[in-house]
């Protein structure tokens, strides 16, 4: 393994520690409920759900956090304000781990903070994403709002490249006249989580998860993103599936392990069903990091790091 030259910031999260150098702390998985298509939703607009389906589901993630050692993060995704609000509060009672509050409409997102906020737990809530389709009513509300943590999306639709989603990042586009970074600073965002936005499989995959690495080297924060995406997206593996559905999901899980040993420190798993295989994949790798780190550069990873519990 190794370790970066840049010195690699730690936030903490609702007590949850995101970052550092590979071994140093143990990555971070973040399961998604309630995303489009999940079939414990039977009204996805007033946020009507299977509880205890979904209750069962929050408690294995969290079982199997317990078990190898890594952390958790719930995605919680909803398409209106009334079931976001819902979603907070069901998942939030039943587990403490710190929360995604993530929609393709800007403004529900904001209702999920804003609620956050009336609750008492801003704390533990992710604001996702800050990303170059942000509006001025988006960017008020957060430079209202003042909160401390959110996503930055490298994404950038103009250029798929490494370079590319430095500029996002470093000098706007589209419509923003800054860098991600510079505008979060000024909403208020203290402990920022880059994610490089992995694209299709053809279409920048290969970047995003190499930008993993660069983002780690220059800006020393912590990096992450939802590497799933690609291969359940990509042509080919989606005919597989129909004849092979357990080779379609060995590959959706292996495929954290390709940004996780190019340092990543939190990965957005994809459905939270999928935890029983992601988890033991990720301890896999962390173990193998762990050990190394300790062995060649004198980092000693904590007791709850899943080379210390597993091994």
């Amino acid at each position: 393994m190794f370790v970066f030259e840049k010195e690699q910031i730690i936030h903490s999260v609702g007590g949850v520690r995101i970052g550092g150098n590979p071994g140093e702390t143990p990555t971070v998985l973040a399961g998604t409920i309630f995303y489009s298509g999940h079939k414990i939703v039977t009204d996805p607009r007033r946020g009507i759900f299977e509880e205890d389906v979904a209750a069962s589901l929050i408690q294995r993630q969290d079982e199997m956090s317990a078990m190898t050692g890594n952390p958790t993060l719930i995605q919680i995704f909803s398409e209106s304000e009334e079931a976001l609000i819902k979603y907070i509060d069901f998942v939030t009672n039943l587990t403490d781990a710190p929360f995604l509050i993530d929609s393709t409409d800007p403004m529900v997102r904001i209702a999920g903070l804003r609620h956050a906020e009336e609750v008492g737990l801003l704390d533990r809530a992710i604001y996702n994403s800050l990303n170059v389709s942000a509006t001025e009513e988006e960017l008020d509300s957060l430079r209202e709002i003042q909160h401390e943590c959110a996503i930055l999306l490298a994404f950038n639709p103009q250029d798929p490249s490494i370079a590319g989603r430095r500029k996002v990042l470093e000098n706007g586009a589209l419509n923003l006249d800054k860098g991600l970074l510079d505008l979060s600073k000024e909403l208020g965002v203290s402990k920022p989580l880059i994610d490089t936005a992995v694209t299709a499989m053809g279409a920048g995959a290969g970047s995003a998860a190499a930008f993993t690495f660069v983002s780690k080297s220059i800006y020393g924060l912590p990096t992450g993103s939802g590497v799933h995406n690609a291969p359940s997206s990509w042509p080919w593996l989606r005919k597989y599936k129909k004849v092979n559905r357990e080779g379609f999901l060995t590959v959706d899980a292996a495929s954290n392990l390709i940004v996780q040993m190019m340092g990543a420190d939190y990965v957005l798993y994809g459905p939270i069903e999928n935890a029983e295989r992601v988890f033991p994949v990720i301890a896999m790798g962390d173990a193998f990091a762990g050990e190394s780190s300790e062995i060649e550069f004198g980092i000693e990873p904590p007791d709850s790091h899943p080379y210390k519990k597993l091994l």
